[in-house]
C-alpha cells in the first residue's frame, strides 16, 4: 500500500490552546488525507509536540516514529515543510515525492530558534527524492516568499508551483478546506 505523511506548520500558542483542536484537524488536513485515502493511500498526520513551539529533536524524534518507505509522499505545510527540508538534508534517506506548502524555515531567526538555528540545506536533497515541489502563493506573507528564495537558490531541481490567490494555504486564505490542486499533484504519476 502507497503511503503519505502530512505534518503541520506551527500554530500560535493562543490558537492552538483556545479552539482545543489539534494542529491537524483544520484548513485541508483532513480532506486531504480523506482524498488519498479513497485512492489507496495509508495516511498519517502526526500531532508535532509543541507545535507552537517547534524543537528540531522533538520533531525528529516523532517523525523517526512514522513507517517511512522509498515511495512515502511527504508533504509539510509552513513550519512543517522546513521541517522536511532540514530533515531530508540531514539523514540520507530515499523518500518519494515531497511537497512544501507554504514552507518557512524563519528566515528572519525571530521564532523558532530549536527548530531552524542550525539549518543547514543539502543542495542536493532533491536527487534522494521523486522531486521536490514547492507550492507557494505570492499573496503569502514576506517570509514565506523569503524562504521560497532561499530554498530555490539553494535545492538543485526545486520546482515551483506558484498561485496568486492563496495566501498561506490556511482555511482563512482559501475560503475552503478543499484543496484540488494538491490532491491531483500528489496522485499524478
Amino acid at each position: 500500500m502507497r503511503s503519505a505523511i502530512i505534518l503541520h506548520g506551527m500554530p500560535s500558542k493562543e490558537e492552538y490552546i483556545s479552539t482545543g483542536q489539534t494542529a491537524t484537524k483544520g484548513h485541508w488536513f483532513p480532506w486531504i488525507k480523506s482524498q488519498l485515502e479513497a485512492n489507496g493511500f495509508e495516511v498519517f498526520m502526526p500531532e508535532m509536540p509543541e507545535p507552537y513551539e517547534p524543537d528540531y529533536e522533538k520533531w525528529s524524534e516523532e517523525f523517526e516514529k512514522l513507517p517511512l518507505q522509498e515511495d512515502t509522499i511527504l508533504v509539510g505545510h509552513s513550519c512543517g515543510g522546513g521541517f522536511l527540508v532540514r530533515w531530508l538534508s540531514e539523514n540520507k534517506f530515499k523518500v518519494g515525492k515531497v511537497v512544501l506548502v507554504a514552507p518557512w524555515i524563519d528566515p528572519n531567526h525571530e521564532f523558532a530558534p530549536k527548530m531552524f538555528n542550525d539549518l543547514a540545506i543539502d543542495p542536493d536533497v532533491a536527487s534522494r527524492t521523486q522531486g521536490i515541489t514547492e507550492f507557494i502563493s505570492l499573496d503569502d506573507d514576506q517570509e514565506e516568499l523569503d524562504t521560497l528564495k532561499i530554498l530555490k537558490e539553494q535545492i538543485k531541481g526545486l520546482e515551483v508551483k506558484e498561485f496568486t490567490d492563496k495566501g498561506h494555504f490556511t482555511f482563512g486564505d482559501m475560503g475552503t478546506n478543499e484543496f484540488p490542486e494538491l490532491r491531483d499533484y500528489l496522485l499524478m504519476d
